[in-house]
């Protein structure tokens, strides 16, 4: 059903990802409605109405339901039941089996296994035992990451040999995990996909930096072959299609080889891409309204080449930033989150630097680096 501008749309989630959506929305003549349990959530500042309860909660479900025309989800590790719930009071997208399967790796590996996507090897680990039996097909070194839960690095350990691998998965408490191989990268890529009923849209890949397995800088277009370009696009393209989906979603891709494989999928806007703010027509945060309203899907053309550099609340501690050192570059577009707390390893922010060329764009990413004292890869 078509929700025109004027009526009422509910996030799940206050963090960063909810709070955009929610300015695009109320720019685009929508009253917003935020679920989440955190008292000053940065969504929740910018939405007409913000529930503080959790995200079982049924009295606050069954409120949200009834005062929104649809909802949707800034994270997949809200509550699969949370979605059923919701959708038998009002629309909801993405669906809850779609989130149901990428918030479990397990699962995720075996929808791509299934439908034939390239992924890398795997085992799945529930005991001790496993890790012995997977060690005969996944060689060293590798990744042990917990099936649910895991985000940024958290919950997972490489480990360089069998003793290491028994030790990981005690720290992380026996729960179940996969153990993938680590492949030698050329390097990492995403794509962020956006799909309705009627129509199925792609963004520019973008090439992907990390530190300590935190999304560092983005760097768009990504530096790869057009052929390459156009396969992890098509395969992001078919994942939507083959989990029938609606919504907004981040594909992100191993290379090896020149060869991609499938790592992971987010029923939702992504870091990655974060650029469409300022260096696409449609930012992914409008798209995410688009899809859950079912309106024609707006335009993702690049309007220029962009790097997009993420702020962690380490920055933070020798005090607040030197923002002037920011505005001193007028191709430089700041984006803060509202977060009153910063964290070591908390995405606070992220800066745009849009330039006419990737490698102008890059340089003056290194100068705001420089300035305000962010460490490089």
């Amino acid at each position: 059903m078509t929700i025109l501008p004027g009526k009422t749309l509910g996030m799940l989630g206050g963090g960063q990802l909810g709070r955009m959506f929610t300015m695009s929305a109320r720019t685009m003549g929508y009253k917003v409605v935020v679920l989440d349990p955190a008292e000053n959530c940065p969504a929740g500042e910018v939405a007409n109405l913000h529930i503080r309860a959790n995200y079982d909660n049924e009295a606050a479900l069954d409120n949200l339901g009834h005062m929104c025309d649809a909802v949707t989800t800034e994270f997949e590790n809200v509550p699969a039941n949370t979605l059923r719930i919701l959708r038998t009071l009002t629309q909801v997208y993405p669906e809850a089996d779609n989130v149901a399967i990428a918030q479990d790796r397990k699962l995720e590996k075996q929808f791509m296994r299934d439908h034939g996507f390239p992924i890398g090897p795997y085992a799945l680990i529930s005991s001790h035992a496993d890790i012995d039996t997977a060690l005969t097909s996944i060689e060293f070194p590798a990744v042990l990451k917990l099936c649910r839960l895991g985000y940024d690095g958290k919950g997972q350990y490489i480990v360089s040999n069998t003793q290491e691998a028994h030790i990981a998965f005690d720290q992380l408490d026996q729960a179940e995990c996969v153990l993938e191989k680590l492949l030698p990268l050329d390097l990492e890529v995403s794509v962020i996909v956006a799909r309705t009923s009627r129509q199925t849209i792609v963004y520019p890949v973008s090439e992907n930096q990390h530190i300590r397995a935190i999304l560092d800088k983005s760097i768009i277009p990504a530096r790869i072959e057009t052929r390459l370009a156009h396969e992890v696009s098509e395969i992001a393209v078919n994942i939507t299609g083959k989990m029938d989906y609606q919504g907004v979603m981040g594909i992100e891709f191993f290379i090896v080889n020149g060869r991609p494989y499938v790592n992971e999928i987010a029923p939702r806007p992504h870091n990655s891409g974060h650029y469409t703010q300022d260096a696409c027509i449609t930012s992914q945060f409008e798209q995410q309204v688009r899809t859950l309203c079912d309106l024609p899907l707006g335009s993702t053309e690049l309007l220029t080449p962009v790097v997009m550099i993420n702020l962690l609340g380490d920055l933070w501690e020798k005090g607040e930033p030197k923002w002037d050192e920011v505005f001193k570059h007028p191709q430089a577009k700041l984006h803060l989150y509202g977060k009153h707390t910063a964290r070591t390893g908390r995405k606070m922010a992220h800066i745009n630097c849009l330039a006419p060329t990737v490698e102008y764009a890059q340089e003056i990413a290194e100068q705001i680096r420089t300035s305000l004292n962010i460490e490089s890869k």
